[in-house]
């Protein structure tokens, strides 16, 4: 991984983090981690979906989009479920990257949801 990439996604995920304490999230639970995947070729991104289920990884079914430009993307993630804790979130991340790097997807990030 390049370091500006890496730093990208350190930066990412420290924010989101951060966000989430701030606004009072349940630390003490375990929170939904939505990794998101996308292509605008739908054949690599079936592949890279396969790949990750071969993995282990809980993957949704995959669906399409249009971008603000009319252009098509399909899009599926990848979810677990975390502690909200910067070291594992980001080694996560880490290895969500590196297998869209590997499949020739984009990796678009991480989300999850407020936890009361």
């Amino acid at each position: 991984m390049h370091d500006e990439e890496l730093q990208h996604w350190r930066e990412h995920t420290e924010a989101l983090i951060a966000e989430l304490i701030e606004d009072g999230t349940n630390e003490e639970v375990h929170h939904t981690i939505e990794h998101h995947f996308a292509s605008t070729d739908f054949d690599l991104l079936e592949k890279a979906a396969v790949t990750a289920f071969k993995m282990g990884f809980e993957v949704e079914e995959p669906e399409e989009a249009e971008l603000e430009t009319g252009e098509k993307v399909f899009a599926f993630d990848i979810v677990t479920e975390q502690a909200l804790d910067f070291d594992i979130i980001f080694d996560e991340a880490k290895a969500m990257y590196q297998l869209a790097k590997q499949c020739n997807v984009e990796y678009d990030g991480w989300g999850t949801y407020f936890e009361e």
